[in-house]
């Protein structure tokens, strides 16, 4: 996975940078922890733990997406790709070859 220390020394960061990287590096521990409830519901043998499990790997999914939903709200290219990519019912690759034909790629 990627690095979640910053790159840049942080006093030449902007406060909006830095609690965007609090964002994202929040939303990437989330998805890894969705991947290893799966694997660990997978891998159970117990019916009542692998509900549990399930059931704490769905929490994850709703913290993701309440971050997602931050970062979608304070970053305004972020916002556009989401809505034109998100609950759409086109295959996904053509959604992207339609913004591309527009020039908004």
């Amino acid at each position: 996975m990627s690095s979640t220390s910053y790159h840049e020394p942080v006093e030449e960061l902007s406060a909006f940078t830095r609690d965007m990287h609090r964002a994202i590096v929040s939303l990437m521990e989330e998805l890894e922890a969705v991947d290893w409830y799966n694997q660990r519901a997978d891998a159970c043998n117990d019916p009542e733990l692998k509900k549990v499990l399930e059931h704490n790997r769905d929490e994850e999914k709703e913290h993701a997406a309440m971050t997602l939903e931050w970062i979608r709200r304070r970053d305004p290219t972020f916002d556009a790709y989401l809505r034109e990519f998100l609950f759409t019912e086109a295959p996904i690759t053509e959604v992207e070859d339609a913004m591309d034909k527009e020039g908004k790629s």
